[in-house]
């Protein structure tokens, strides 16, 4: 089993592929959840040269961003670069 790790929110690039695709409404009500519960279940991104790159878990990261988080629990996957 993979063990998450912290990864500052900062070095994360979001591809072309996600963007347009943020429901706010969603981000509010996973930011209230995460407030209530802590992050449930980790991010998945992968090590590109000096950043990370978000493989899934957009609004998570979002969430965690309008919070005001620096740092997020991340798994890191070994991905195929498209």
């Amino acid at each position: 089993m993979m063990k998450p790790v912290k990864v500052m929110v900062g070095e994360i690039y979001i591809p072309v592929k996600f963007r347009g695709s943020l429901d706010p409404a969603r981000v509010e009500a996973l930011a209230e959840s995460i407030l209530a519960d802590g992050l449930r279940t980790p991010i998945s991104v992968r090590r590109d040269k000096d950043r990370y790159v978000l493989i899934s878990g957009y609004h998570r990261l979002e969430a965690m961003r309008r919070l005001g988080e620096a740092a997020i629990e991340a798994y890191l996957v070994a991905a195929r670069q498209h």
